[in-house]
């Protein structure tokens, strides 16, 4: 008979199942501790060089944005605020703002509809395109600074091809880099040159990746035309792609510089001055280090801004209708 203390085979097992238990948590945390330290040791790589390449130099910049620190000079001051009130108080920085947005509203819309445009004619075509690929992708892998060069040629005022064009149809002339009206829309124009190639290519992934079903289910409700296909089925399922190269798109363009850097300097009179040229000018010309940090900090803003905004439409699976 069991006696009253509870002596006997059931709490025998009781026993050894607590020893078993006791034995096995210890090594099941031994091991857990171990792939925690294994996966910390593989991260650390990673981590180390996007803390020396992007977030150092991020929080250095951002620091140094409140200091009146030139290129050169052996000490700083802490400042505060004073180069972002400086900023904001100041004609130039709105005035390349303005030209910025100006830029993106006119070179996004053109460079996605264009590229839209031709990857659809070229994966609707039975030949050639391979070779239609790579015209149209070989401003994308050319030098834009040798380009800018070629395109200052073509729009020279007096032996340019485009006004030699605009001759030949008895149209006036214009300069297109010279004069106030027409330098910034010059450089847009450029701009979409170069940003079709890459947008046709991501367009034309999204399209070889549409299932051909859909086509015929269209065509078999009745959608029997070109355009009635494109609508229901092509424009719905270039959703996420569109999304995808229209924030591209837009952040390539908040990046400009080379075109302006060559072309215009900024002028005439500032009419074609960017965000990227006054960071360069006030930090390697004039030397403000603080005060072209201050300009990056709010350019880092937008382009911020517009990867959170493809972050979050990409999460929620965006489909264009």
């Amino acid at each position: 008979m069991p006696s009253a203390c509870g002596s006997g085979p059931l709490s025998d097992a009781a026993t050894i199942d607590t020893a078993i238990v006791a034995t096995v948590r210890p090594a099941q945390r031994i091991r857990r501790d171990h792939r925690a330290l294994t996966a910390y040791g593989l991260v650390a790589p990673a981590f180390t060089l996007m803390l020396l390449m992007l977030l150092g130099p991020l929080a250095s910049v951002i620091a140094l944005s409140f200091t009146d620190y030139q290129l050169g000079a052996p000490a700083f001051s802490w400042i505060g605020l004073a180069n972002y009130q400086e900023m904001f108080a100041d004609r130039v920085f709105w005035i390349s703002l303005r030209n910025t947005l100006t830029y993106v509203v006119v070179v996004v819309p053109g460079a996605v509809t264009l590229g839209l445009g031709i990857a659809l004619l070229i994966e609707s075509g039975t030949s050639l395109r391979g070779l239609y690929r790579t015209i149209y992708f070989l401003p994308v892998m050319a030098t834009l600074i040798a380009m800018a060069v070629v395109w200052e040629f073509m729009l020279h005022p007096q032996f340019g091809l485009a006004n030699g064009l605009l001759r030949g149809a008895g149209l006036p002339a214009f300069s297109w880099l010279q004069d106030r009206g027409t330098a910034l829309y010059a450089l847009c124009a450029i701009g979409i040159w170069q940003a079709v190639g890459f947008n046709m290519v991501l367009f034309l992934a999204g399209l070889v990746s549409i299932p051909k079903q859909l086509y015929e289910a269209a065509e078999i409700d009745g959608a029997a035309s070109a355009w009635a296909r494109f609508r229901l089925v092509t424009w719905p399922m270039l959703g996420p792609v569109t999304t995808f190269v229209i924030v591209i798109s837009g952040i390539r363009s908040f990046q400009v510089f080379d075109t302006v850097h060559i072309l215009t300097k900024g002028g005439p009179s500032k009419s074609s001055e960017v965000l990227i040229h006054t960071m360069y000018i006030e930090g390697f010309e004039f030397f403000r280090s603080g005060y072209g940090a201050a300009l990056t900090v709010v350019f880092l803003v937008f382009v911020l801004l517009l990867t959170l905004i493809k972050a979050r439409l990409a999460d929620r699976g965006v489909q264009t209708a």
